[in-house]
């Protein structure tokens, strides 16, 4: 029976080949579309524009359809009748063609990157990044105030993003093909490359500064972040450059794709709790859950987003990098825990994670958080607060914004970026008279002297209102020894409270990540501290308090740093590293500060332990 159905095929195409030539037309345009959701006839179409029309009864009247074409085997093929070997090894080699040309298509565009070589990006991607919107991240530097510091970090969000974008796509492809059974389709893939290309979209002038300093101080009445701002300006990237036909053409379903892809960097987008009680995310079920990992992870901190910046941020500071994505992408698969989908990798790998978050902390304690990066940004701070009624920034609808408020438009918003600093630098109206003293003092290197560094014996709760208290405080911590000859004044003191852990405050990250071992991956299971090592951390988080002085006068600048000592000892808090130097006459009034006392004191310790020990024997 089948093969006379192949006979009468064959005989059909025959006559077929006798006709003149023609353009062949498709009902359906294959080449971007989501082979998984075809039915049985966009199947066939694939079939006879591939050569292999002669099958096309044969495959309709099994009704196979677009979602089973990958698990065929030629097995499968030989028991829906077609027998021959050459048959078989043809069809299948037509049907791999797909997934590889969908994740993979030949108008790929390539860029050549400096930390992951030339990679390649869908078109749509490269449509997304040619929008006034993203081209924007061209100038905003990926590190703030650092660059001041370190001359390599010139680097900005721009090419952050594309690494982000390019990464995405590569972990969830290697996840595609090591677990077919996953159903991973090429939405998915897109949507969330899409997702790592555009998760930085809402950060404004150097980075971090804007949203964590900037914005609380000049609106203290909102709660703003760059990740809601990031939703903003994709949803504004969209519709300004009407992109949903485009992606309805590439294959996207709109407009639960479109949310799928805010929730990948920014998390549920719902505030019901009834819903989150069961499961929070509206792009996909909880089947698809290991999705939600791969840009931005909320359960433990290890995504794309990390393995990115770890990597181009140790290339452009010159610091070593001890963490290798290409490594994790190797062994990372999906488990199955308590009916949901995590992302995992080998148990063997326990110890790279942890040397991945040490090297995360490295960066803070080395770049990120040092300590003339820090004040160069406070400067910067304070000079755009000075300057944000005075600039002028034009919206929707002609309505102008200043600073603070282009947050509200996203068309101001795209408008906004480092260059500010130059506008304000450049001017010549009185009213920015203030802020640009305070750049130019930045270029000259006349910055705020750093007075010392301690901490607390716990971590406190800090606000603005602590902040200040402590600013009017440290003119009035009179040295125990006597005063110094100087007036000192609040407003000439800078607090800065800096806060570092492994990137979940005081919890350990790996506690919440997922391994599998050898001998059964599809196993979930959770390795504790204890299991790794007794060398890492008891403590995952640190708080860092310091004193910056404005003036640059060397008496006024030894008189604050004696008070700053005293007003250490004032509040309990850790010698500072230099206290011996600076004040040796007050860090002897504090017993805990003393070295000398500490080890009279362990003497004392060990001989009355000696004594318990012998009474013990002799008792």
């Amino acid at each position: 029976m089948a093969n006379r159905k192949r006979m009468l095929a064959t005989s059909i195409n025959e006559d077929d080949m006798m006709k003149t030539p023609q353009k062949r037309v498709s009902a359906v345009d294959l080449s971007d579309s989501d082979y998984s959701q075809w039915g049985v006839e966009e199947t066939c179409q694939y079939l006879r524009e591939e050569g292999l029309g002669e099958w096309q009864i044969v495959f309709r009247e099994h009704k196979l359809t677009g979602a089973e074409l990958r698990y065929l085997k030629r097995e499968d093929l030989e028991k829906i009748g077609i027998k021959l070997l050459g048959d078989q090894l043809r069809i299948l080699h037509s049907l791999r063609k797909l997934w590889h040309i969908q994740e993979c298509p030949q108008t790929n565009k390539v860029f050549n990157d400096p930390i992951h070589g030339h990679v390649e990006l869908h078109p749509l991607l490269v449509k997304i990044i040619d929008t006034p919107q993203f081209q924007r991240l061209r100038n905003i530097k990926q590190l703030g105030g650092t660059y001041f510091v370190f001359p390599g970090a010139s680097h900005n969000r721009f090419e952050h993003s594309i690494g982000v974008g390019y990464l995405a796509g590569q972990l969830v492809k290697a996840l595609n093909e090591r677990q077919p059974e996953l159903l991973i389709t090429h939405r998915d893939i897109l949507c969330v490359q899409i997702a790592g290309l555009c998760h930085d979209l809402g950060h404004g002038p150097f980075s971090h500064m804007f949203d964590a300093k900037f914005i609380p101080k000049a609106r203290p009445d909102i709660t703003w972040k760059h990740e809601k701002a990031s939703i903003d300006m994709f949803d504004h990237l969209v519709n300004s450059n009407n992109l949903k036909p485009l992606m309805e053409q590439h294959g996207l379903c709109l407009p639960e794709d479109l949310d799928f892809i805010k929730e990948l960097f920014a998390g549920p987008l719902t505030t019901n709790p009834g819903q989150v009680e069961n499961w929070a995310y509206k792009g996909r079920p909880k089947d698809k859950s290991f999705l939600y990992e791969i840009v931005a992870n909320k359960r433990n901190g290890i995504d794309m987003d990390k393995w990115d910046y770890f990597a181009r941020d140790c290339y452009h500071l010159g610091i070593q990098n001890n963490s290798d994505y290409r490594r994790f992408l190797k062994f990372v698969r999906v488990c199955e825990e308590d009916g949901q989908k995590l992302i995992c990798t080998r148990d063997k790998e326990v110890g790279n994670l942890y040397e991945m978050f040490h090297t995360r902390n490295c960066l803070h304690k080395r770049a990120y958080q040092h300590r003339v990066g820090n004040i160069i940004e406070t400067m910067i701070n304070e000079a755009f607060l000075k300057a944000d009624k005075h600039i002028q920034i034009p919206g929707s609808g002609g309505k102008m914004f200043t600073l603070s408020t282009a947050i509200d438009d996203m068309e101001a918003y795209t408008k906004l970026t480092d260059h500010v600093f130059e506008q304000i630098l450049h001017s010549s109206t009185s009213e920015l008279a203030e802020a640009r003293q305070i750049l130019q003092n930045i270029l000259l290197r006349r910055l705020y002297r750093f007075v010392g560094q301690t901490q607390s014996e716990k971590p406190l709760e800090v606000t603005q209102k602590r902040i200040d208290e402590w600013e009017r405080a440290l003119p009035n911590s009179v040295p125990l020894t006597g005063p110094l000859g100087v007036t000192l004044q609040p407003e000439d003191f800078v607090v800065s409270v800096i806060h570092m852990d492994y990137g979940m405050k005081n919890e350990n990250p790996i506690d919440n990540m997922r391994f599998y071992c050898k001998t059964d991956p599809t196993k979930a299971i959770q390795i504790s501290k204890e299991q790794v090592s007794r060398l890492l951390p008891e403590c995952f988080a640190e708080q860092l308090i310091r004193v910056y002085y404005k003036k640059a006068d060397d008496k006024c600048l030894h008189a604050a740093r004696k008070h700053f000592v005293q007003w250490c000892i004032n509040n309990n808090f850790s010698k500072p590293q230099d206290g011996d130097i600076i004040a040796p006459e007050l860090t002897l009034l504090k017993d805990s500060w003393s070295s000398k006392k500490k080890e009279k004191k362990n003497e004392e310790d060990l001989g009355c332990r000696r004594l318990d020990v012998q009474k013990k024997l002799f008792s």
